[in-house]
């Protein structure tokens, strides 16, 4: 089932923002042809400086997340996924060329770049990654911790939900 099919049936059958309590989010690309709906926390923002996000943004990425079945998406006339490796794929807009998702196959999440959210995020970045790989171009600043590789854990929050007392 294709991802904008597998989110619409999540969420005609599932759990929402607004009975989770989290504010929904939404995003998208600078054309407007994907468009997408978080309806879960975010992670706190990785950037990744291997050589394959470096290749693809011209930069590191910053990817934020959440919880596969939080992200809807609205809109996917642009969407193209591209298997950047036997464990990974990449989304993008095949329109406008804006970067957008991350998914590993066997991750629970999806990674969400979050320059592609409106508004503002209120996000922080918590961990620097594959700074063995980074360019010779810039520094990274001080205060984020740094990981050489790809071995780090920032979970995905789950969603608390209260219960009834009995």
């Amino acid at each position: 089932m294709p991802l904008a099919e597998a989110s619409a049936a999540r969420y005609r059958d599932g759990v929402t923002a607004m009975e989770t309590g989290v504010q929904m989010k939404t995003g998208g690309c600078l054309c407007g042809a994907v468009r997408y709906e978080v309806h879960g926390p975010l992670r706190p923002v990785v950037a990744c400086h291997c050589t394959q996000c470096r290749k693809q943004t011209g930069h590191f990425l910053a990817a934020t997340g959440c919880l596969r079945e939080h992200l809807l998406m609205t809109r996917t006339d642009g969407l193209k996924w591209y298997r950047s490796s036997d464990i990974a794929r990449r989304g993008f807009c095949q329109e406008c060329g804006s970067v957008l998702f991350w998914q590993k196959d066997t991750a629970p999440y999806t990674s969400i770049t979050p320059g592609t959210l409106d508004g503002d995020t209120g996000l922080q970045t918590a961990v620097h990654i594959c700074v063995a790989d980074k360019g010779d171009y810039y520094a990274i600043e001080p205060g984020v911790p740094q990981e050489a590789s790809a071995q780090f854990s920032v979970p995905v929050p789950e969603v608390r939900r209260e219960t009834a007392p009995d």
